[in-house]
Parts: C-alpha cells; structure tokens; sequence
C-alpha cells in the first residue's frame, strides 16, 4: 500500500519549522535530513529536505525557496485533543508569533494553519436536539480557541459570561 506524506514547501525556514513542531508534540522526531549538495540549487550544505514525524504522521518539509512558499486556510492539520488542558498547550504554542483566526482555527509562526479540536466537540455540534445544536454552533462561531465546557453550556442555554 503506497504512503501518503503531507509535503510542506517553505522558503528557508524547513529546519527552524521542523525543530518547532519538534517541540511542540511530544511524539515527535527527525527522520532524516538531506543536504544540497554542489550541484545545487541551493548553497551547498545547506538543509534541502526534512523528512519527520509527529504522533506517527509522517511529513516532509522542503527549502524549496520563495516562488511556492506560503500557506493558507485552504490546507489545515486537525489536532485532535483528549481535554481542554491539551486544547489550551497546543493552542499556546502554535499561537506563540502566530495568529489566532477563529472556531478553532489558527495560523503558527511559519503560516502553517492548524485546527485543535476537543474531544467532545463532534458531539455537542451534532446533537440529536437541533436547538441545542444550533446555540453551540452559534457559540463556536464566536470563539477562536474552543472551550468545550462553553458550547455544553451554550447547548444547555447558559449564556457565556462576558
């Protein structure tokens, strides 16, 4: 069965992103780093590509310079977060010289968009009472990072306090 990789092109910045996510997750590691060699195209020794893994997903991140660089909402990675605590680590971290976009959504320090999501929410956006599940939606669309005790009590009719 052939892999599937998510491919990442920065500019210069695949080492310093890759040593960030690194930091970030706690199963996390380098794989493998492949260097330019005097054939190019970039400065001989200089980091090429970084093959790495976080919590058992393979990526690879490349120094393919500026023509391709970028990022943008149209292409996210879901973290998928046991409780708040967890939602509250990750969204710190990514957010740190980053950009907090909305429902979950933010944008790290490289312009990578991530999505942490607390287990529960799938559930509480899905509920069987469309009320219920329309006054946690309603809520959702307010917030940036979730809070998954504010969209229970939005579903319950509790207002959020301001």
């Amino acid at each position: 069965m052939p892999a599937i990789t998510p491919f990442l092109w920065f500019d210069d910045q695949a080492e310093a992103a890759v040593d960030f996510y690194c930091s970030v997750f706690p199963d996390a590691e380098v794989l493998h780093v492949a260097r330019y060699g005097p054939a190019g195209p970039g400065p001989e020794g200089a980091v090429m590509a970084v093959r790495f893994s976080l919590e058992g997903a393979e990526f690879t991140a490349l120094n393919g310079g500026p023509s391709h660089a970028g990022f943008d909402e149209t292409i996210s990675f879901v973290i998928d977060c046991a409780d708040q605590a967890e939602v509250d680590r990750y969204w710190a971290a990514l957010t740190e010289g980053g950009e907090e976009i909305a429902c979950g959504w933010l944008r790290d320090r490289f312009g990578l968009c991530w999505q942490v999501v607390p287990a529960g929410l799938p559930e509480v956006l899905g509920d069987p009472v469309p009320e219920r599940a329309e006054r946690a939606m309603r809520a959702m669309l307010q917030m940036k990072k979730l809070d998954l005790d504010t969209l229970r009590a939005a579903a319950d009719g509790i207002p959020s306090p301001a």
